[in-house]
């Protein structure tokens, strides 16, 4: 019982999942932008990931394009640790964790919430263009890679690759 008090105790606390509201863009903007400029840095130089970081935290533009997509925020005691959004219920558009809390499920919990609603929604598949640095969370999750891509932010280009994932039929025997 010993060994069990202390792993609980250093475990965070569950993450709970609610959906994106209006007032919430400017903390996303703010998990988005750090996410980018502390975790990118092994795939990415520091010109690429300034002008990412800057896109990704225009709060007019973040705004726009949340209120066209399903979003998924992750709490912890009500604070914001990361956000999933889903475009057209099949493109995975964002996923952004704080950094402070990667490694810890956050983004398993998120991506599992969006597949299983877009499978309930009568989605086949799901598609992302995913960064090089989530490449590797994607593929074990059994996404597999289309093709390469470049992407022009702020005069500055990023690759990333486009992954698919055919989803398994919904279950209909209920």
């Amino acid at each position: 019982m010993g060994a069990e008090a202390v792993s609980s105790a250093n475990r965070p606390p569950a993450a709970a999942l609610r959906p994106a509201l209006p007032g919430d863009v400017p903390m996303l903007a703010a998990i988005a932008e750090a996410a980018i400029l502390e975790l990118t840095g092994e795939d990415y130089d520091s010109d690429q990931q300034e002008a990412w970081a800057a896109a990704a935290s225009d709060e007019e533009a973040l705004e726009t394009r949340l209120t066209q997509q399903l979003t998924l925020i992750a709490t912890r005691d009500g604070e914001p640790v990361g956000f999933i959004s889903l475009a057209d219920n099949r493109l995975i558009d964002m996923l952004y964790i704080r950094p402070e809390a990667v490694g810890e499920g956050v983004a398993s919990l998120l991506y599992d919430a969006i597949e299983r609603l877009a499978g309930a929604r009568g989605a086949k598949s799901l598609t992302v263009d995913a960064s090089d640095t989530a490449l590797d969370f994607f593929s074990k999750r059994g996404f597999t890679p289309k093709q390469r891509n470049t992407v022009s932010l702020g005069g500055v280009w990023l690759g990333n690759t486009t992954l698919e994932k055919t989803l398994a039929a919904p279950d209909t025997t209920h």
